[in-house]
């Protein structure tokens, strides 16, 4: 506990709880995170919250501890609902956090969706995911958690969790002539469940 102090009050103010966001080329980015020893410790439930506002004040649907600058496998995220257009439905997934994700794909398929994060601000870029999963976490009781996800809620988890892993969209792109400001990209593709607020 110790070294998550020491990472964590370097990037704390000790006034706020909202932390700095790394941006793309920041080596905290690349880097293989770390797994979380206790998810209970009151250092892990503080980050937790204070990455919550983060991802609020952004504003963002998810952030990942190394883009706060602590290289620690926490994911945090939420889905708003609707954002699954062929689905009536659809009524998103509450704010989470995943400690220790792991991530299965459940079908070869791929979906190529727009995305944009955090770390790469106004920009977006479209990027194949796994359209079927499951992930499995630690739940900040120290609880489990698993779920299947498809579609964007997929895409919004996979897109966290390779921060973990020193990964960010653009490395995932086929094609990088899709890749570019936002405010610049034709509006006739940006509509497509745009990942504008992900972010990670």
């Amino acid at each position: 506990m110790a070294l998550i102090k020491r990472l964590y009050c370097k990037v704390m103010d000790a006034d706020m709880a909202i932390l700095k966001i790394a941006r793309m080329g920041h080596p905290v980015l690349m880097g293989i995170a770390q797994p979380v020893a206790d998810p209970t410790a009151p250092e892990i439930h503080q980050l937790i919250a204070d990455m919550i506002d983060t991802m609020a004040d952004a504003p963002g649907i998810g952030l990942a501890a190394p883009q706060v600058h602590v290289p620690l496998r926490i994911v945090v995220f939420k889905v708003p609902p609707g954002r699954e257009a062929d689905d009536e439905e659809d009524v998103g997934v509450l704010l989470t956090a995943l400690i220790n994700p792991e991530i299965e794909a459940l079908s070869d398929d791929l979906a190529v969706g727009v995305e944009g994060c955090l770390s790469l601000p106004d920009m977006i870029g479209r990027v194949p995911r796994h359209t079927h999963i499951r992930y499995r976490a630690l739940a900040p009781d120290g609880g489990l958690i698993e779920r299947t996800a498809e579609g964007f809620h997929a895409r919004v988890v996979q897109h966290e969790c390779d921060h973990l892993d020193g990964v960010l969209y653009p490395m995932r792109m086929e094609d990088l002539s899709s890749f570019g400001y936002s405010d610049e990209i034709s509006r006739g593709w940006r509509e497509d469940h745009i990942l504008e607020d992900e972010d990670g």
